[in-house]
């Protein structure tokens, strides 16, 4: 059995650990979590809002809220929907089948969904890309959590350089 906090886990996969991240819209890591493999993405969603912390230039209080968040699928779900409306974050997630035939069958206003915007999602698929042209992040060698969060915040750190 594995420690909790050493981010390991059975998935689909196999053995793994999951990096949940969060980017800018140039496809900057902005915050990064790991868990365990079998951690599904949206019970993360909180954890990966608070680790943001864009700093403003003068003074003033870093920035914690996204401008707008776009997301896949699998953040759609009411507790993911209704922790960005309780913080005011504007987001474009679209539907999962069983909610929209769900909602069909029901009057009222439907969620409004832009295709445009949602468009530019996959800049996040792109910045894990850039993330696994390490080899270390691509396959985990590191027994340690911590070690592997280093390495990701080193190759986050080369990408925000090249940029």
């Amino acid at each position: 059995m594995n420690p909790p906090d050493e981010a390991l886990g059975r998935s689909k996969g196999g053995f793994s650990t999951k990096l949940h991240l969060s980017c800018d819209g140039k496809g900057r890591p902005l915050s990064l979590v790991l868990t365990g493999g079998q951690r599904h993405e949206s019970t993360q969603l909180e954890t990966v809002l608070d680790a943001i912390r864009i700093p403003r230039v003068g003074r003033g209080r870093p920035r914690k809220k996204p401008s707008h968040l776009i997301a896949d699928k699998g953040y759609s779900y009411p507790a993911c929907r209704d922790l960005l409306s309780k913080r005011h974050i504007p987001h474009t997630i679209p539907q999962r089948r069983d909610q929209r035939e769900r909602r069909e069958k029901r009057p009222g206003r439907k969620p409004s969904f832009e295709k445009e915007t949602y468009r530019r999602g996959n800049v996040v698929e792109r910045c894990v890309n850039k993330l696994k042209q390490w080899r270390a992040i691509a396959t985990r060698y590191d027994k340690r959590a911590v070690n592997y969060r280093a390495g990701v915040i080193v190759a986050s750190l080369m990408i925000w350089l090249a940029s």
